[in-house]
């Protein structure tokens, strides 16, 4: 079974395994996307609700690696559903690879290149420079905001 993400219903994604979503992918879709899920729900398609406790699990992975605020709650959900169902996750967002790779979720890519290698971001100030391993709304010493930085 394949875990599909919005992308995958945007881009035409096509394959002969059992395939699942989350019912929050259904509303990020419109036009040509949104009739595609609604004949893949019809025709057996499974829509998976995550527990609780492993969108927690993914949200603290996330945190870990940097991404947890590039990735919205759908992204989150669905990376919780590949976890669960022990299915490889079919995406293009970046954030989502990454954060699968962290937790060893599969990937596979529709439209772009996959990741290379699973990242775990810093976060430095603007102002002062200081680098944080947690991202905050100000750097802590001079009130300046942080942006993500590739730690290599």
């Amino acid at each position: 079974m394949y875990v599909l993400d919005s992308s995958a219903f945007i881009n035409e994604y096509h394959t002969d395994e059992r395939i699942a979503t989350i019912p929050l992918v259904q509303e990020e879709l419109e036009g040509e996307a949104a009739y595609r899920f609604d004949a893949l729900e019809g025709s057996g398609m499974h829509l998976h609700i995550p527990e609780e406790n492993t969108v927690e699990r993914i949200e603290r992975a996330a945190r870990e690696t940097g991404d947890l605020e590039e990735l919205s709650e759908t992204d989150i959900r669905l990376v919780a559903a590949a976890f669960e169902l022990d299915s490889p996750l079919v995406t293009d967002d970046y954030a989502m690879q990454n954060v699968a790779e962290k937790l060893d979720v599969r990937v596979e890519v529709i439209a772009r290149e996959g990741i290379t290698e699973q990242r775990e971001w810093r976060f430095q100030c603007a102002g002062c420079g200081r680098e944080f391993d947690e991202n905050r709304d100000r750097c802590p010493v001079c009130g300046s905001s942080l942006s993500r930085k590739n730690p290599a």
